[in-house]
């Protein structure tokens, strides 16, 4: 009886150590699931959709299988499977196709055919541009939750908030460089 307790403790502790990993995770099956319903056609479409995923149980199965499984990867591996993938955007100019590696993005115009690179540098909490000539730079860094560090005409920095109101006085930085002087 006493082995058989150890057994079940023992299984019960490694699986808990794998599901309570201290990492939510993206849950990118389950929210391309819920992005996939919100294509399908109106509100009430959408409604419907999801009341029928909810009773035959879509969900909860797109959910386990985060869970359990490609959130516990994205833990120990720092990739997530399921967010690998190509998307087509239709731009004001030009079509874009974005591919995801589970790293960075590679954004390529199709008119131009010219691309650049977006990835996370996870040390600094920043996002670095990186061309095909060979240039690269830091496009944005986090500073907290609710403050960035955008680059500056002047080749500077500065922190913006996270609000309508930062990103206005940003554009307006931006719009004219002798602002960025003072």
């Amino acid at each position: 009886m006493k082995k058989r307790i150890f057994k079940v403790s023992m299984i019960l502790a490694i699986t808990a150590s794998f599901m309570c990993t201290s990492c939510i995770g993206s849950f990118t099956t389950f929210n391309k699931l819920k992005d996939w319903n919100q294509t399908v056609g109106n509100k009430f479409v959408n409604e419907l959709v999801f009341f029928v995923f909810w009773i035959i149980p879509v969900y909860e199965v797109a959910t386990l299988a985060d869970l359990v499984v490609f959130n516990s990867i994205e833990f120990w591996t720092n990739e997530n499977p399921m967010a690998k993938g190509k998307k087509m955007i239709q731009g004001e100019n030009d079509r874009y196709l974005v591919e995801c590696d589970g790293k960075g993005y590679t954004i390529t115009a199709m008119t131009e055919g010219r691309s650049m690179r977006l990835d996370f540098d996870a040390t600094d909490k920043s996002w670095n541009v990186a061309l095909p000539e060979g240039e690269s730079y830091k496009l944005m860094t986090f500073v907290d939750d609710t403050h960035v560090a955008l680059p500056t005409p002047d080749g500077g920095s500065t922190v913006v908030e996270l609000s309508q109101a930062g990103l206005y006085a940003y554009q307006a930085v931006v719009a004219n460089p002798l602002m960025a002087m003072k």
